[in-house]
């Protein structure tokens, strides 16, 4: 675990610093308040710090109080080390936001157990961290493609025409839909339909710049949201996503599945796209226009979006 250790006192940090490598610690070391406040609301912050209550510039606990006014995801534990022994001390540390505590000059053994102390809790936090994530991971990823569920591609896509709309740009939205879908799920199982549809997914992304968005949408129907320059490079970016899904057979166990896909596009000026629902809408029509002339085809409407019948 790293530990930041803040102390103006340059023969002190070399001591304690040699201690606390002995203990398996990774240490950072600066003099001053203003340099262990710069280092603690970085990015990738050490998680805990040992901080001397007087320094130059900034107080240990004034950069207590500075580090929790500032947002961020991971907690860093204080430890605060003074000389000052009362009640009083004790007291504005822990309300600065320190977690603990220490006088000096303080009994190396009380260090380590107090450190332990707050590795146990810093452990805690990663675990809970941990779920966190994975519970947000489900409620926003289609557990089949690990894409983002209708409801998240929905959120994304309001907020690409937010942005589209402050950049001047154009929004457009990629609806694809795998032709005879339900053939693959009555010849072969659904179990092969779920894995077709995460190869699928994978041939998608490979086709997309990195920052376009692709989800799920429902089924065997994939949204694209992306913001571009010009009405046909969505059109563009729709049939290589086309080409890239029928560029060869899918195989699993033993089988070889050919697949293509219909696509429907709708462009709009980000400043029209107030209700993406409406753009999603043009994009189904789109869609079943596709459908209907023969699949495997992508078919577009630069035009304003429809009100929805």
């Amino acid at each position: 675990m790293r530990i930041l250790l803040a102390d103006d006192d340059a023969l002190y940090r070399t001591l304690l610093s040699a201690t606390l490598r002995r203990w398996g610690f990774e240490i950072e070391m600066v003099e001053n308040g203003e340099q262990a406040l710069a280092r603690l609301t970085a990015e990738h912050a050490p998680p805990l710090a040992i901080l001397d209550w007087m320094m130059p510039g900034l107080s240990g606990p004034e950069v207590c109080r500075r580090v929790r006014a500032h947002s961020a995801v991971r907690y860093t534990y204080i430890l605060l080390l003074t000389a000052r022994d009362r009640t009083e001390d004790l007291v504005a540390g822990l309300e600065a936001g320190a977690d603990d505590y220490l006088t000096k000059p303080f009994d190396v053994s009380e260090l380590r157990a107090r450190l332990r102390a707050a590795q146990r809790i810093l452990d805690l936090q990663d675990q809970l961290l941990s779920s966190r994530q994975e519970l947000e991971a489900l409620a926003t990823h289609d557990p089949v493609t690990q894409l983002w569920n209708r409801r998240a591609i929905l959120d994304r896509l309001a907020k690409e025409a937010a942005r589209a709309g402050r950049e001047g740009k154009i929004i457009a939205a990629i609806l694809l839909d795998v032709d005879h879908f339900h053939r693959v799920n009555d010849a072969h199982g659904h179990r092969i339909g779920d894995q077709l549809l995460g190869e699928l997914a994978r041939r998608l992304g490979a086709a997309l710049r990195p920052y376009d968005l692709l989800g799920r949408f429902g089924g065997d129907e994939f949204l694209v949201t992306l913001t571009t320059e010009t009405t046909d490079a969505a059109e563009r970016v729709a049939e290589r996503l086309r080409i890239a899904v029928a560029a060869g057979p899918i195989c699993l166990q033993g089988a070889e599945i050919g697949v293509t896909v219909s696509a429907g596009v709708a462009v709009v000026p980000a400043a029209a796209a107030h209700d993406p629902q409406l753009l999603v809408h043009a994009a189904e029509q789109m869609l079943a226009l596709a459908k209907r002339e023969g699949r495997n085809c992508v078919r577009a409407n630069p035009a304003a979006v429809p009100s929805p019948c």
